[in-house]
């Protein structure tokens, strides 16, 4: 069963478009990997998702809910985690945490149980201006997870941290599915980051989708079109490549 499919889905700013005809399958209670180079189209396709900017065509479910006929009722089962997370500096870590439980209606345990499913509760305490870039980090995926919402929306959440903590951050993502009974869609532009987190996968470049399926599935697909399999990282470049020169072609 699928959470979140698109149907045609598109964003034009003007002249330029930004996500085009995407028809995205996210399989309930997986990790999806959203992958592309910087530009592709994936934070836009999260925004639409939020809410954050309307589409210019085509529709998505979330859930069964239908944007934007169900938009309040989809924000509430999707925690999100989009770009770098604003907080306000003047207040701690916690207190932060705080006021994103109080907006939800959540009970007071939800604030200690999101600190400590991502390293933070130690540093509770500290005001958020105070945080590193890693720090802030965490306590984004923190207020994401807050609350175990069904869905979560993950935009390079390993951004800024350091090899343990990437690595920390990663098992956790990966251990969410089964643990909350909840569905992952983390995007990154390196697949050497995804194929250790995700189940499927979706590539995008230049807004449109060139791939969408397991990994196993992605070296059946490129083999059969004569790329490098001995590397993930190396499938994921040619493929790129090759369409950037086919788009170049086509102009």
């Amino acid at each position: 069963m699928n959470i979140i499919e698109t149907t045609h889905l598109t964003k034009t700013y003007g002249s330029f478009t930004a996500v085009s005809d995407l028809n995205l399958h996210i399989p309930q209670r997986t990790v999806y990997g959203f992958l592309g180079p910087n530009g592709a189209g994936k934070s836009t396709t999260m925004k639409m998702f939020l809410g954050l900017t309307r589409p210019s065509d085509g529709t998505f479910t979330i859930g069964g809910k239908k944007y934007p006929e169900n938009r309040v009722e989809i924000l509430k089962k999707t925690g999100s985690f989009i770009e770098t997370p604003a907080f306000y500096g003047n207040l701690t870590g916690k207190e932060n945490l705080e006021i994103i439980r109080s907006i939800l209606g959540l009970p007071c345990s939800a604030v200690p149980e999101a600190l400590e499913l991502v390293g933070l509760t130690p540093y509770k305490d500290r005001l958020a201006k105070k945080y590193s870039l890693g720090m802030k980090q965490r306590l984004g995926l923190a207020g994401a997870l807050i609350g175990k919402p069904p869905i979560l929306i993950l935009d390079e959440p390993t951004n800024g941290l350091d090899p343990v903590g990437i690595h920390e951050i990663r098992t956790l993502i990966r251990s969410l599915p089964e643990k909350f009974d909840c569905t992952v869609i983390v995007s990154s532009h390196l697949l050497s980051e995804i194929e250790l987190m995700a189940d499927n996968i979706g590539i995008l470049n230049h807004g449109r989708l060139l791939f969408e399926g397991t990994l196993e599935q992605l070296k059946e697909s490129v083999k059969s079109q004569g790329f490098p399999t001995d590397h993930l990282e190396d499938t994921f470049l040619a493929l790129i490549d090759a369409d950037n020169r086919q788009m170049g072609g086509a102009k």
